[in-house]
C-alpha cells in the first residue's frame, strides 16, 4: 500500500505521541486495530458475496446453454 520504513513508522509514532499524549495512544492503537480488523471481515464478506453471485450467474448460463443444445 505505502511504502513505510522503520525510519517514518518511528516519526509518526512521535508525532501521534506529542499530539495524543501517552496516556491516549494505546486507547487510539486500539480502537484503530479493531477498525482495520472490522473493514477486513466486510471487504472478505463483500469478495465472498461476489464469487458466490459469479457462481451463481455461470451456473445459470452453463444451464442455458444445455436447454438451447437440447
Amino acid at each position: 500500500m505505502w511504502n513505510l520504513g522503520f525510519p517514518e513508522l518511528v516519526v509518526i509514532f512521535i508525532i501521534a505521541l506529542l499530539v495524543f499524549g501517552p496516556r491516549k495512544l494505546p486507547e487510539l492503537g486500539r480502537s484503530l486495530g479493531k477498525s482495520l480488523a472490522e473493514f477486513k471481515k466486510a471487504t472478505n464478506e463483500l469478495k465472498r458475496t461476489w464469487e458466490d453471485e459469479v457462481k451463481n450467474e455461470q451456473e445459470e448460463l452453463r444451464k442455458i446453454q444445455k436447454d438451447i443444445k437440447l
